[in-house]
């Protein structure tokens, strides 16, 4: 197998600054590092922004006129809040933003030890190391990647239903109250009417944004927990079919940023119509009754990621 170390990528344009990692393209050990030190820097910004917010957060005034930005989402999860959606404990919220902190660390430290010190190249490192290399034209060892990156978010989604159903419940705006969601929606009718805007048995145009009850959210939860578990086992048993790569081209890393791309700017835009329309998911006690600030944020970050998925799948195609 020819291993290229050539960065070629930003050789090929004049906007060095556009291309950011694309430069260890052909560096599998240091695009590794440079994915656990992204991980790393997510997880700095969510625990010392939870800090920050800990730290100012006043009682007596509504989160959302306070300008809070993660409070909110963890007091939805049932964090500190008790009836009314009133916060009566704040010290979960230190706890999370310390272990976030803490996480960052790690996956920093991980960071910058695959970029200074590991083998920039993983098949050079030998022994159970290089069997984590891969080539972008190897369809088998990148089902692999994506089958555990599957997996990873399927336990993501299990996390929130274990909240929900065992460990202290999630808050419900509709009693104004945290309560445990003992009877989640099983029904395949229901969970995936949604996707094609069927709720009740009668068409609406916001789709999965017209749920209105935890019972559906959790319910959607666990079935997709279990797609995504599932899909993952799959891909990595099963390599991508010749036709399946014929309509999504997977030889090289732009092609796979691409349509990572592409899902971010699909989640981007669903998140938007939730933050707008949905108060079940969004309670208006955390969120108030004016969110364009949010929605506006959540629908750029999706054109922004568009215009990535454009860009770097023009790019595959050059490549």
């Amino acid at each position: 197998m020819t291993i290229s170390t050539e960065k070629t990528f930003a050789a090929r344009t004049n906007l060095p600054w556009l291309i950011g990692n694309a430069r260890l393209i052909d560096l599998s050990g240091q695009l590794l590092g440079a994915h656990i030190a992204h991980a790393g820097l997510i997880m700095f910004w969510a625990g010392a922004t939870t800090i920050s917010e800990v730290t100012r957060f006043v009682p007596d005034i509504p989160m959302y006129e306070q300008k809070l930005t993660v409070l909110p989402h963890l007091a939805t999860l049932g964090w500190g809040v008790g009836v009314g959606g009133e916060v009566v404990d704040t010290y979960p919220y230190f706890v999370i933003g310390i272990l976030h902190l803490i996480a960052s660390a790690v996956l920093g430290a991980g960071g910058l030890f695959h970029v200074f010190r590991a083998p920039a190249i993983l098949h050079n490192g030998g022994g159970l190391v290089a069997k984590f290399h891969y080539e972008w034209n190897d369809p088998k060892k990148l089902g692999i990647i994506l089958g555990h990156h599957l997996i990873l978010l399927g336990f993501g989604a299990f996390l929130l239903v274990l909240k929900a159903m065992f460990f202290g419940g999630i808050y419900d705006t509709h009693i104004q109250d945290v309560r445990l969601i003992s009877n989640p929606t099983l029904n395949p009718a229901t969970i995936f009417g949604y996707l094609v805007g069927l709720k009740d048995g009668d068409w609406n145009i916001l789709g999965m944004a017209s749920v209105d009850n935890l019972e559906d959210v959790i319910g959607g939860h666990i079935w997709i927990g279990l797609i995504l578990i599932l899909g993952g086992v799959w891909h990595i048993l099963v390599q991508p079919f010749v036709w399946a790569r014929l309509i999504l081209p997977i030889e090289n890393g732009e092609g796979i940023l691409a349509y990572s791309l592409l899902g971010l700017a699909l989640m981007a835009f669903i998140s938007a119509i939730f933050v707008e329309h949905n108060t079940t998911v969004f309670p208006k006690e955390f969120y108030g009754d004016k969110r364009l600030g949010s929605v506006f944020i959540q629908f750029l970050l999706g054109v922004l990621a568009l215009a990535g998925y454009s860009w770097h799948s023009w790019r595959s195609r050059q490549a």
